[in-house]
């Protein structure tokens, strides 16, 4: 992992003032790991400029606080939402996954970019879905 840490990705504001553990397992951390490898580390190359994890992993208790859903990426280790710091900023950079030829599950518009979340699962099993919200 180039540009990356497992301590960004596994923070969160909410799980420290809650005082909610917030762990990866070993099954998580290798998909935590993967997600960084295939897409988060080329995306940063790519962009040239710092991308900032505002949510990784979330144990199922931090994202039931967070309003996640039950099914949700990032207890699994597979999603990260990211942001450049600006919501101009981050609508290129959404722009230059949808169009860069980047393998992702899914990448999403999160409240007219405000944030992007995107998720890797694998080659195979990697939709391509685009989606805004």
């Amino acid at each position: 992992m180039k540009y990356f840490t497992l301590e960004e990705l596994t923070r969160s504001a909410v799980a420290t003032a809650r005082g909610i553990p917030n762990i990866p397992g070993e099954n998580e951390r290798e998909a935590l790991e993967v997600l960084t490898l295939a897409l988060l580390d080329p995306i940063r190359e790519i962009w040239g400029k710092p991308i900032y994890v505002n949510s990784g992993y979330r144990s199922p208790e931090l994202n039931k606080a967070v309003g996640g859903v039950a099914n949700s990426q990032h207890r699994k280790g597979q999603a990260a939402d990211i942001t450049t710091g600006n919501t101009a900023s981050n609508r290129k950079l959404f722009a230059l996954i949808r169009d860069g030829g980047f393998d992702f599950d899914q990448l999403i518009d999160e409240a007219d970019g405000t944030w992007i979340h995107v998720s890797y699962i694998s080659p195979s099993e990697n939709r391509r879905q685009v989606l805004k919200y």
